[in-house]
């Protein structure tokens, strides 16, 4: 699945991905809090229909489906993406790959061994390479090409142009070891995440100098040293061809060729059907086909109870041969063209659900997590207290539930920023921004000075108190434009019952230095979940109600588009170029998974309300929001406290629409306000996310193996560039703190893995209790795979396995080539 909301552009593949995307961005078997022997909850398993070497056939071809053809080869670079990932990890050596656990494995195709060997004066890594191992074009790996990578990588020398140099900048030297085989790397300062360097390895012929690593592998790759290598790439045909590599001394791989083919989201159905790809990350929508394809194997010729016609009640079918054969001869000419559409349609159906018997559908989640994200910079998210305010209205267990239950996956929520449930260093830390809790929410509104009526308040001069007032910003209005397809749909609290906010909020200061005190027990992994609140009962349709009341499409009337209010001080932010796990997120984010419950988009006919004059901001007959106050909506100094969420449109994004309406309602009902205005997926992160233009946002982040280098950037406290503007690296909650940033900084030092992990852990604790990033859910990996076809698929953390992947015996023939409809 394509996933809309993970960053694209993210330069450090997270070893893996994606999200992307799109994230996926992916999750949950998250278990709760910790203590000191604290057991790592299990992951969810990958999903590969793994089989013997022995059982699988040589020969044949397989097709696979990207999103589109890689911008780069050179996995450095800014505009590489989850298609580059694909392709390199089949051509080039990855020393340390994830393994199911998501943790780094020395690879015995590369390396012999590979260890830290001194830590005084100054850390030495010396890797032994295997004496087998060489580059397509017969020469030895070898130290140049771990000293030309450096030299490429280390920032230093700005004519290369990388993306970025996180742990190659540490590196003082690299040098020959007792022989060709061996390889000396000698650090200026330690650096715990020694084992993410170098992967993948790049020939000296291609990072030896700015010219060829500029230009020389964006689109071809001559020198390879994996189980393939590249044969041709077809833009006309939108292909990658890779061939067995003759020179591999591993195990052979079972392929003789591999195609990686651009297909877009929206015609993998197609694509699956026709027997153009064999293997494809795929929606709910299609899974579910698949599924009904396989149940309906044994029907006897009787007729499909799902798809086109089968609706038709009998009486209904009736009526319509009735005046397909009856006396007025222009109504039965119109009934029977409709009836042959419909045939057509019926017959078409059936034949692509008969194609799809052949496949079957495997599922686990991404090593990618779906986040809310609170931008912190300007306006009423300012304030911590309102941010945390924000978080502790969310029921993240219903949230994950409407994601991942129509899936049959673990539906738990998250507890962490940095690692994943099955990764050694999971904690939950939650614990240190709260439970959900609906009236201590209130509270902290209050002690914001967001009151029932304050929307209603004349403006006063107030002392400094919350983050919002001390900064002093002020609110302006920006025009929405009227042709980018965007829709907007305001909600207000409906709240009835009176909260008593004022006593509330007395107890809200000992909730502050409660939050603190929780994040250090969080991130000593002691503390535990204080007992699930009890959950008022919601009903959902009546909240959907009220905030459809108003809803407007801009564009779509002939009267002036409105104006949404503006964050100031956002506009010109700009972004660092993101790491490199972050460089497949708008692709990965086209992949999101998208849940059952997902929408439409269309507008419904909706009953006049009272509050506004009908056709303000819509065709007549549309009703305007009705005022804040008469929806009992929170304000302060003349203002109500509405919050713009920004939502992919996109047919891949139905779940993140979902889980933001589902968000929505939860916020009204402790009288938070939220503009919803739903963008083109392609618009989505580069100019709402990163751009800054937005209070809330759904969208994911990879998690790999190396939190303190892949996490810091993402969680790294906005630093002021000289023009005012603040320089976020990929932190585009733009929240975070001089702690957090030390305590990623002392992990990226330590040697010692199990310190490092309680310092990432504490890490976690802070990034919780400053409430920029809320954690909802893993994100679900769907993979549409040829059953016949072994050792591919879900593959959850693990990096595949190219060599292995091919047709079960005595069903080789099965291919795509002979398999076209």
């Amino acid at each position: 699945m394509s996933h809309v909301g993970v960053p694209r552009g993210t330069v450090r593949k997270r070893r893996t991905l994606a999200l992307l995307t799109t994230g996926v961005l992916t999750i949950p078997v998250l278990a709760g809090c910790s203590s000191g022997d604290e057991e790592t909850p299990r992951g969810v398993a990958q999903d590969i229909a793994p089989t013997a070497r022995q059982a699988v056939a040589d020969g044949s071809t397989v097709n696979w489906a990207i999103d589109a053809l890689p911008a780069t080869f050179n996995a450095f670079q800014a505009d590489a993406d989850s298609a580059t990932a694909r392709v390199t990890e089949a051509l080039l050596p990855t020393l340390f790959p994830m393994d199911k656990a998501g943790q780094p494995r020395l690879n015995p195709d590369y390396l012999e061994s590979a260890k830290v060997i001194e830590r005084e004066p100054k850390q030495v890594v010396l890797y032994k390479l295997n004496q087998q191992a060489v580059w397509s074009d017969g020469r030895e790996i070898g130290a140049p090409d771990f000293v030309a990578q450096w030299r490429a990588l280390r920032g230093k020398d700005s004519a290369f142009w990388t993306a970025r140099n996180s742990g190659y900048e540490r590196i003082e030297k690299i040098e020959r070891g007792a022989d060709d085989l061996q390889v000396r790397v000698t650090f200026s300062k330690p650096y715990g995440d020694w084992r993410s360097l170098f992967s993948p390895l790049y020939p000296k012929e291609i990072t030896g100098s700015p010219e060829t690593f500029n230009d020389g592998a964006r689109t071809t790759l001559k020198n390879t040293a994996g189980p393939f290598v590249l044969r041709g790439v077809s833009k006309a045909d939108g292909t990658v061809t890779l061939a067995r590599n003759p020179r591999w001394w591993g195990d052979k791989a079972k392929l003789d060729t591999l195609v990686f083919r651009a297909v877009a989201p929206k015609d993998r159905t197609k694509a699956l059907t026709d027997g153009t790809v064999d293997v494809a990350d795929i929606d709910p929508s299609t899974a579910d086909r698949i599924t009904l394809a396989r149940r309906d194997r044994g029907g006897n010729g009787q007729p499909l109870t799902h798809g086109p016609g089968a609706d038709v009640s009998p009486a209904a079918a009736l009526y319509s041969y009735a005046v397909a054969h009856g006396s007025d001869e222009k109504a039965a000419e119109a009934e029977q063209a409709a009836r042959a559409k419909s045939r057509k349609a019926v017959l078409a159906y059936a034949a692509e659900q008969k194609a799809l018997r052949d496949f079957a559908v495997r599922k686990s989640l991404e090593p990618a997590y779906t986040q809310l994200a609170l931008n912190g910079e300007s306006g009423p998210l300012a304030d911590d207290r309102v941010r945390r305010a924000v978080a502790r209205a969310l029921d993240r267990e219903e949230l994950a539930r409407t994601v991942l239950g129509p899936l049959g996956l673990p539906a738990k929520p998250l507890g962490s920023h940095l690692a994943l449930a099955g990764q050694p260093g999971y904690a939950d830390g939650s614990g240190a921004l709260g439970e959900q809790n609906e009236k201590e929410a209130r509270a902290l509104l209050a002690d914001a000075g967001w009151t029932r009526g304050g929307a209603l308040q004349q403006p006063k001069d107030t002392k400094a108190g919350s983050e919002a007032e001390k900064k002093g910003e002020e609110e302006g209005e920006e025009g929405a434009d009227a042709d980018t397809g965007e829709e907007k749909k305001t909600t207000g609290g409906a709240e009835k019952e009176e909260s008593a906010e004022k006593k509330d909020a007395e107890k809200t200061d000992k909730d502050a230095e409660k939050a603190d005190k929780d994040a250090d027990k969080a991130a000593e992994g002691a503390e535990k979940d204080e007992g699930k609140a009890d959950k008022a009962s919601r009903d959902e349709e009546d909240s959907v109600a009220s905030r459809d009341e108003g809803l407007y499409i801009v564009g779509e009337d002939d009267k002036p588009a409105a104006h949404a209010p503006a964050t100031t001080g956002t506009s010109a932010v700009p972004a660092l170029a993101p790491a490199r796990h972050a460089a497949f997120q708008s692709a990965a984010l086209l992949r999101q998974a998208a849940a059952v419950l997902g929408e439409d988009g269309a507008v419904a006919a909706r009953d006049k309300q009272p509050g506004g004059a009908a056709g303000a901001y819509a065709p007549a007959g549309t009703p305007a929001p009705a005022p804040a106050a008469a929806k009992g909506q929170l304000g302060k100094d003349g203002k109500a406290l509405t919050l713009r969420f920004v939502l992919p449109s996109g047919p891949g994004s139905q779940s993140l629409r979902t889980v933001g309406d589902k968000i929505a309602a939860m916020l009204e009902k402790i009288g938070i306000g939220t503009e919803i205005t739903k963008v083109p997926d392609e618009s989505y992160f580069k100019d709402h996310i990163a751009s800054g233009v937005y209070d809330l946002a759904l969208y994911s982040w990879p998690v790999s193996a190396y939190p303190a280098t892949d996490g810091r950037p993402i969680y790294a406290k906005p630093e002021p560039a000289t023009d005012g503007s603040l320089l976020v690296e990929q932190n585009y909650t733009r929240v975070g703190t001089d702690h957090i940033d030390q305590l990623f900084d002392r992990a990226a030092g330590e040697l010692d893995e199990k310190a490092a992990r309680d310092l990432m852990k504490q890490a976690d604790a802070r990034i919780w209790a400053a409430a920029g990033s809320i954690p909802l859910y893993q994100r679900p990996q769907l993979v549409a795979v040829d059953k016949k076809l072994a050792n591919v698929g879900a593959f959850g953390f693990a990096a595949p396995r190219y060599q292995d992947i091919g047709f079960k015996n005595r069903q080789a023939a099965g291919s795509s080539a002979d398999r076209k409809k």
